[in-house]
């Protein structure tokens, strides 16, 4: 499918916060979280421009919010240099399967395109089976395990 046209992505900015934590919920929402604790400073990062954390909104012709799309530059040991970390991409779901998920990803490949960034790289949970869709006709999965435990 196509997303709809035209479709308008852009930089989330000071005034967006209600858009931009509406979507936050929704996303943490999906994953069972709650997103009060972290939304705070994850705003900050979005609106310090020293920090390397983006995130942009999806909309469609008449302005409707359709997505969000965060990512970040992340240090690679093995190669010495930097790559571009999706850290959470969330469609609204009555836009899912219209390719926003598919047009936010290409906006961010475009961003490690046009750095001179080598990869993009993410993670989903294994049971996202829609999301996997989408994901596996970029590339097959990894076969990397993700662990995580409390300090």
């Amino acid at each position: 499918m196509t997303p709809p046209s035209p479709l308008h992505i852009t930089p989330v900015t000071a005034d967006q916060r209600a858009e931009w934590a509406a979507l936050f919920a929704g996303y943490a929402a999906f994953y069972n979280v709650d997103p009060t604790p972290a939304e705070a400073q994850v705003w900050n990062w979005i609106c310090d421009p020293e920090e390397p954390f983006y995130a942009e909104i999806a909309r469609d012709a008449a302005g409707r919010v359709l997505g969000l799309v965060q990512y970040q530059l992340m240090h690679r040991s093995l190669s010495g240099g930097m790559v571009v970390y999706l850290s959470d991409l969330f469609t609204v779901p009555d836009a899912r399967g219209l390719g926003v998920g598919r047009a936010l990803i290409d906006r961010v490949r475009a961003f490690a395109r046009d750095g001179g960034y080598p990869s993009v790289r993410w993670l989903t949970h294994e049971g996202n089976a829609a999301a996997r869709v989408l994901y596996d006709t970029y590339t097959p999965a990894s076969g990397f395990i993700l662990y995580a435990t409390a300090p």
